[in-house]
């Protein structure tokens, strides 16, 4: 059963910049503090100590808005990172170019009772996204388009209109459905497109229509973006009351407001309600 409950925006943070933790924690659902690709080699020993001492005094709140992305468990950074993490109290661990299960064994077994957010984002990782979604401490997938694209040996993600090419569009199908039958959670990947253009917008409004559970955001320019495409319209919210209100009193198969409705249309205006209950909350 998925427990996620962090919200539909997620924003990166470099965990070598301590001073936009607080600003990000502000601007977003939750943050993920990164210890892997946004800080130079040379840079993590010192962004292991800004990130020791904020978790040393994070509050129950904080703790459960943070997710922590350690470097891959084959590189030397992840001791470090695993090491420090084991005298926190952080929940959340995000596993960067996962794999397989093994990768989620390694980490479960150093920080027992962390939920980890499993990162598929190589051509290994996406094809075993089904068995690394399984993984009882794994509480959701993400996915990653461009270094994927170095795992194929690839250039691009993207088409010039910045539209995904046809094998980042299968990964992203893939990694969704991995996680979806698994019961976890699915956080879409970045868009690198800072400002809200018509194509950033519309990947947000997709991530909400094929159910993807959050977006993760690179600027606090696009966490207003995530939400909005995640909160329902007023007209969105009166058609699913208004259509459940008509459940109770019709069986089986009915017209309603000129079309046709069945089981899966009740459950997505059940899916918009719970949606926006859920944001109502946060």
């Amino acid at each position: 059963m998925n427990t996620f409950n962090l919200g539909p925006a997620i924003l990166f943070v470099p965990a070598d910049r301590p001073e936009r933790y607080a600003k990000a924690y502000e601007r977003s659902d939750a943050i993920i503090i990164d210890l892997e690709d946004a800080v130079a080699p040379d840079d993590r020993p010192a962004a292991r100590r800004a990130l020791a001492a904020h978790l040393a005094n994070m509050d129950a709140a904080t703790t459960a808005k943070t997710i922590v992305r350690v470097n891959p468990v084959n590189e030397p950074d992840y001791l470090d990172d695993v090491k420090l993490l084991s005298t926190t109290s952080v929940a959340y661990v995000m596993v960067p170019k996962a794999e397989n299960p093994t990768d989620c064994d390694h980490i479960s077994a150093a920080l027992p009772g962390v939920e980890l957010i499993a990162l598929c984002e190589t051509a290994t990782g996406v094809v075993q996204a089904a068995n690394i979604a399984r993984h009882p401490a794994v509480a959701g997938l993400m996915w990653g388009s461009e270094d994927l694209m170095v795992s194929t040996g690839g250039t691009s993600s993207r088409f010039p209109d910045a539209t995904y090419r046809d094998v980042p569009r299968f990964a992203r199908a893939q990694v969704l459905l991995a996680a979806a039958a698994a019961g976890k959670a699915s956080i879409d990947t970045i868009h690198t497109d800072i400002s809200p253009t018509q194509q950033f917008i519309a990947e947000a409004e997709d991530a909400v229509a094929t159910g993807w559970t959050a977006k993760a955001c690179i600027h606090p320019a696009q966490v207003q973006i995530v939400r909005q495409a995640y909160t329902p319209t007023d007209t969105e919210i009166e058609y699913a009351e208004s259509l459940l209100h008509e459940v109770a009193h019709q069986a089986g198969v009915f017209q309603f407001r000129g079309t046709m409705v069945d089981s899966p249309l009740i459950a997505h205006a059940q899916n918009i309600l719970d949606r926006a209950a859920k944001l109502k909350a946060i």
